[in-house]
């Protein structure tokens, strides 16, 4: 009678947990990226639903400024925003900028983020 395997053996493990781990190793290399840009779109928010002391665009990456000093946010900073009048009356403020997180060797991951936000002013007539 033949002796027959069960089970999975030690390189069959290897081969099935070796892409798991790669996937869960990425995910720990990017957590503070996108740790980070939960700060930033925080921060805008802040701005948005403050929006009644913001009159002009410096005022608004003024405190754009003060929120990523006070969340240690280094990238992107306050210059980096883009803060443009809206059709409606107040700002639309956007911050669009580009993130990488390295991986092994000079491999890296590439992240994109956009967030624009309205900022003061009020609904159209």
């Amino acid at each position: 009678m033949r002796n027959r395997q069960r089970g999975v053996t030690f390189i069959g493990w290897i081969v099935l947990l070796t892409p798991l781990a790669m996937v869960v190793y990425a995910g720990v290399r990017l957590a503070p990226v996108y740790l980070n840009y939960m700060k930033v779109v925080r921060a805008l928010s802040l701005v948005a639903s403050d929006a009644s002391g913001h009159t002009d665009p410096n005022s608004i990456r003024s405190t754009i400024d003060k929120h990523f000093e006070i969340d240690m946010v280094d990238y992107p900073t306050a210059k980096d925003i883009k803060v443009t009048k809206s059709a409606n009356g107040g700002y639309d403020v956007e911050a669009s900028y580009d993130d990488e997180a390295p991986l092994f060797a000079n491999l890296s991951l590439h992240v994109v983020f956009d967030k624009t936000v309205h900022a003061g002013g009020g609904g159209g007539p």
